[in-house]
Parts: C-alpha cells; structure tokens; sequence
C-alpha cells in the first residue's frame, strides 16, 4: 500500500530484476557478433552463422522474462496516478526507473563488447563441439562441465584502449554502422517505451502495452534487412579471401561500438517514443 502524499521506493525487487536481465540479455545480443569472427577463424561459416542466429533469436525471445517485472512497475504507478496530487512524481519517478532499466542494457552492451574476445573463443569451441557432436543441443550440455567454464575463464583478458589503433574505420561501411546504432536504439526501448506509454496514457494502456511486439517487430525486420546481410557478405568476402580476417574483426569491433552508442541514443529515444506510442493507441483505441 501507498501512504497518501508519498510516491512508492524508487528501488524495488522487479527494477533490480529488470535492470540485470536487461543488462546481461544486450551482453549476450553483443556477443553474439563474434560468431562472426569466429567463422573467418575455423573456416565454418555456415555452422558459425547458425550459432549466431540462435544467440540473437534466444536474446530477443528472453526479453519476455523481464516484460513481466515491468508490468509490475507500471501497475504499481498506475495505482498511484489515481491520486492526482501524487500524479506528476510518480509518472516522473516512473520515467527515471525506466531510463534506470535502459541503463542496465548499456552497461551489458558494453560489457559484452569488452569481452569479444572471450566470446571469439565460445564459439570457437561451440562450432568444434558441434563437429564432433552434430548437435546443438548436446553441444550446449557442454556448459555443464567446469572445465569448460575453467578454460573459458582463463581467456578473459580486459582490452586496452590501444585497440582502436588495431582496427579499421576505413573497410567498414557506413550504412552498416549507422543502421546498426539505429536499429539498437530502437530496439533497447520498444518493450520500456511501452510500458512508459501506458502510464503516459493511462486510458489507452492496453493498447499501448500491445505495440511493444510491433516496434520491436519493426527493429528485427530492420535488423535482418540492413545489418545482418551485410556484415554476412563480409564474412563471405574473407571467407573467399577478398577479405581479411582483420576486415572482420574490425567490423565486429565497430558494431559493437555502434551498439553501445545506440544503447545510450536510446535514452534520448524513450520519451518520443512513448509519446508517439501512446498517441498511436489513442487514435487506434478511438476508431468506431
């Protein structure tokens, strides 16, 4: 219950649950690019590009498991705004643990690109456990062994900042780097900015809570028309040897980057969109 004249903790179990979930779902979309580099390596394009498809396909799917601690969050402000004198922070409050949530995917995101090279090395042993194993499923038992996770362990390195130095801007195409940051902002707010929408349009939040799988729907398309062919027929060209492995690693480096900008981009996105969002509802919601 909510004392009169006081808004609820700002801190609760869901936002700390969200914000982590969040955070480690982007690290593993992120990390999911070093299948990339990690095909170049083995010379198994196909079998990398599958591991690659079934990190991102298992990021964006698990997003449901953290949509529920933000319907908690948002019922818990809605029934706050029902006090008019209390309307304004809460909604503000509201607003900031949000952008609190989407914080967390920042930090994921980054932390994922710092640990590429780890992530090099996973799917490199994936596509060698998959060779021997001619499966996915028995591959990824292989987890369960702590002496995967021992030698995994030993090849965390922290990167230096010299790195920019190692890898290319020039090879690298701009549309490719542009749509990636985009398509990452877009996608780090579609479920929030919903959320956020429902509490910025209160008599229309059903409706505003069912447009989270048509934003992120369109970021997805997006993603598999803009990015992910091209960064493919990178691989492909190193693959025949127009390119080199260090071509690839550079772009990995560069939409990795791009992704964490477009993580923090999205911050600027949160309230357009939920705007936008919640004034489609309303239109929509008043059509006879």
């Amino acid at each position: 219950m909510n004392p009169a004249g006081h808004t609820l903790p700002f801190w609760s179990l869901q936002l700390v649950t969200a914000l982590v979930l969040n955070g480690f779902l982007q690290a593993v979309l992120v990390g999911a690019y070093a299948a990339r580099v990690a095909g170049v390596m083995t010379g198994r394009i196909g079998t990398s590009i599958s591991l690659f498809n079934l990190f991102v396909t298992a990021s964006r799917f698990a997003n449901m498991f953290y949509a529920p601690m933000l319907g908690t969050l948002s019922d818990r402000a809605g029934y706050v705004l029902r006090d008019p004198a209390m309307a304004a922070a809460e909604a503000s409050q509201f607003e900031w643990q949000m952008r609190a949530i989407v914080f967390g995917g920042t930090v994921g995101t980054l932390l994922g690109a710092i640990f590429l090279p780890t992530f090099v090395y996973i799917f490199e042993r994936g596509v060698g456990a998959f060779e021997r194993r001619g499966s996915i499923p028995s591959s990824l038992l292989r987890l369960s062994d702590p002496r995967v996770w021992f030698d995994i362990v030993r090849t965390v390195r922290i990167p230096s900042l010299r790195l920019f130095s190692r890898y290319s801007l020039r090879d690298v195409p701009l549309k490719l780097l542009v749509g990636n940051l985009l398509v990452t902002g877009v996608y780090a707010i579609g479920v929030i900015a919903s959320y956020y929408a429902s509490i910025l349009r209160p008599e229309v939040a059903r409706t505003a809570l069912s447009a989270s799988g048509l934003v992120n729907g369109i970021a997805t398309i997006a993603f598999a028309v803009i990015v992910d062919p091209t960064s493919a027929y990178i691989v492909d060209q190193a693959a025949k040897g127009e390119r080199t492995l260090a071509n690839v690693k550079s772009m990995v480096f560069y939409l990795a980057l791009t992704a964490v900008i477009g993580t923090l981009l999205s911050q600027a996105l949160l309230y357009p969109a939920a705007w936008f969002i919640g004034g489609a509802a309303k239109f929509v919601s008043a059509i006879h």
